[in-house]
């Protein structure tokens, strides 16, 4: 499934290429390919080029609003970011490498709810999270 599908997000700030499986309102799972000449690459950092972790919990943020919005009690309205709970970085995340993702929606109310991200790169954690949202009109 293309993410644009579903969210509002577009180019240069769409962080999710593709979800591969989605159960509404439950979870969601799909992948971040970072070709390298990502617009942050070159900033962050010069000469030793590496994902801002915020980045990299953005794309768990927006994979959360697939598994959300994708949900028929959702559709039409907006997932904002509520707060961020547990981050944890494990490694560094660099250019050419695939970032899987994955979501599970722990509560999910008629206005908000929270659920996990994990992020991997080839089955290594690298980063996991606490997301909380909160739904509003579009």
């Amino acid at each position: 499934m293309n993410p644009a599908d579903v969210l509002p997000h577009r180019p240069p700030f769409l962080l999710v290429d593709e979800v591969s499986d989605v159960v509404p309102g439950v979870s969601a799972s799909g992948y971040w390919n970072l070709v390298g000449d990502e617009w942050f690459f070159a900033g962050h950092f010069p000469g030793r080029p590496t994902l801002p972790g915020v980045l990299m919990i953005e794309s768990m943020a927006q994979l959360g609003g697939v598994a959300v919005l994708t949900h028929e009690r959702y559709a039409g309205k907006l997932a904002l970011f509520g707060g961020i709970d547990k981050a944890r970085f494990r490694r560094q995340v660099v250019p050419g490498e695939r970032l899987d993702l994955s979501v599970t929606m722990n509560r999910l109310g008629s206005t908000a709810g929270r659920g996990h991200g994990v992020a991997s790169v080839g089955g290594d954690v690298a980063c996991e999270t606490d997301l909380l949202f909160v739904v509003v009109e579009a």
